[in-house]
């Protein structure tokens, strides 16, 4: 959608993704998006080196988030939360939507 501004269409998933779910891996987002690992890793290390984003370890796993301390911390969030917006309805539930563990043996739905 805005791919032209950005001059990427990984980094636009990539922030999406971001807004959306609030941290994120490479490897997951790769996976949600069904796309390449490399691109999303590369941009991953370009928001980073710009001071967008910060990374801290879990275990092995490097996990992303927003930098709060960058100043247009807001305003990317607000233009990237326009930007989800436009995307189908399903893609939108889908990505809000975030189960990361397991559901309880016997837990009814």
């Amino acid at each position: 959608m805005i791919e032209a501004i950005l001059g990427s269409a990984s980094k636009e998933k990539v922030l999406v993704y971001l807004v959306a779910r609030g941290e994120g891996y490479s490897r997951e987002i790769a996976r949600f998006f069904n796309t390449d690992l490399t691109p999303v890793q590369k941009q991953l290390e370009k928001l980073e080196l710009g001071g967008v984003l910060y990374s801290k370890l879990l275990g092995r796993t490097r996990v992303f988030m927003f930098n709060p301390r960058y100043p247009f911390i807001e305003e990317l969030k607000g233009l990237f939360e326009k930007v989800l917006s436009f995307y189908p309805e399903e893609l939108q539930d889908k990505l809000i939507l975030n189960r990361r563990r397991p559901r309880r043996h016997g837990k009814p739905l």
